[in-house]
C-alpha cells in the first residue's frame, strides 16, 4: 500500500523493461489496466526513462503497438537532455552508445571532440571502444564525462544485464574523472520533468522498479517513491540500507489501480 496519493502528477519510469512492470508479455496491454486510465483522470502523467538504445520515437512507437497511450511529448530520456547540455556548453563529444540513439546527436559537432558521452552501448562496450573514449578523456585537460544514467543492471527475457554504470566507473578510475550523470537520478533530470508538468516535488509520485535510480533519486528530490515487485526489484530491496520506498506493488497494475480507487476514481 502507498502511504501518500496526495499529488496532482505521477512519473511512471519506463524502460525495455515496462511491459515487466504490468506483467504483460508479448501482446497488446489491455487498456484497462495500461497508464491510459491514468491519464483520463485528473493526473498528470509522464514518462521516465535510462533508455538509452533507441531515439525517443523510435521507443514510443514501440509502446504504441502494445497499447500505450502515451506521446514523444510526455517521455523524458537522457539523450535529448545531454544533446542540451553539449550546445549550451560548445562540447563536442567523442559517442560510446548504442547504435540506435546515435540520431539523437545529429545535431551536435563531433570532430575533435573535447568530451566523452557514454550510454547502454551493449555490445558495443569491447575493449576497443572503451579504450577510444580513454584516449579521448586522458588526453584532454580537464577531461569531461557524461554518463545517460548509472544503472549498475537490468533485466531482459535471458537474464540480467551489465548497464552503463558499471563502465562509466571503470573510465572515472583510469581518468581520475568524476562523471556527469544525465538522465535518473540526477535531481536536474527530474527537475525538468517537475518544471514541464507546473508542479512541485511534494505534489508528485514516482512509480518504478529500480530502487535507488528510481524511488531513491525520486525521494531525493522531494517526491513520494512506490516500487514495483518487477523487473529489476529484488527482495532484498525491502531491506535496503539507505533507501526505503514509500509503498510497494507487485505491478503497475495494481499501482493504477490503489492510485485510482483511493482517489475516488
Amino acid at each position: 500500500m502507498m502511504n501518500t496519493l496526495y499529488c496532482r502528477s505521477l512519473w511512471i519510469t519506463t524502460s525495455a523493461q515496462m511491459t515487466r512492470m504490468l506483467n504483460v508479455k508479448n501482446g497488446l496491454c489491455p487498456k484497462k489496466l495500461s497508464p491510459c486510465r491514468l491519464k483520463a483522470s485528473d493526473l498528470q502523467v509522464r514518462f521516465c526513462t535510462n533508455e538509452t538504445q533507441a531515439t525517443r520515437e523510435v521507443f514510443v512507437a514501440k509502446l504504441q503497438r502494445m497499447g500505450f497511450d502515451i506521446c514523444v511529448s510526455e517521455v523524458f530520456s537522457p539523450a535529448p537532455a545531454a544533446v542540451a547540455v553539449l550546445k549550451e556548453r560548445g562540447l563536442r563529444p567523442h559517442l560510446l552508445v548504442y547504435d540506435g540513439v546515435v540520431p539523437e546527436f545529429d545535431s551536435v559537432e563531433k570532430a575533435n571532440p573535447n568530451c566523452v558521452v557514454i550510454g547502454d552501448a551493449a555490445e558495443k562496450f569491447s575493449y576497443q571502444n572503451l579504450n577510444d573514449a580513454f584516449r579521448v578523456l586522458i588526453g584532454l585537460e580537464k577531461p569531461v564525462l557524461f554518463s545517460l544514467g548509472r544503472g549498475k543492471y537490468y533485466k531482459e527475457d535471458e537474464g540480467l544485464n551489465l548497464d552503463v554504470g558499471v563502465y562509466m566507473k571503470a573510465l572515472e578510475y583510469a581518468c581520475d574523472v568524476e562523471a556527469e550523470v544525465i538522465g535518473k537520478p540526477d535531481p536536474m533530470f527530474f527537475q525538468k520533468v517537475l518544471d514541464d508538468m507546473g508542479v512541485q516535488s511534494h505534489q508528485t509520485l514516482m512509480i518504478g522498479d529500480d530502487l535507488v535510480n528510481d524511488v531513491g533519486g525520486a525521494q531525493h528530490c522531494g517526491m513520494k517513491g512506490v516500487q514495483v515487485r518487477t523487473g529489476k526489484y529484488r527482495p532484498s530491496d525491502e531491506k535496503h540500507p539507505t533507501v526505503t520506498a514509500d509503498g510497494y506493488v507487485d505491478n503497475l497494475a495494481e499501482a493504477v489501480e490503489t492510485i485510482l480507487k483511493l482517489r475516488g476514481q
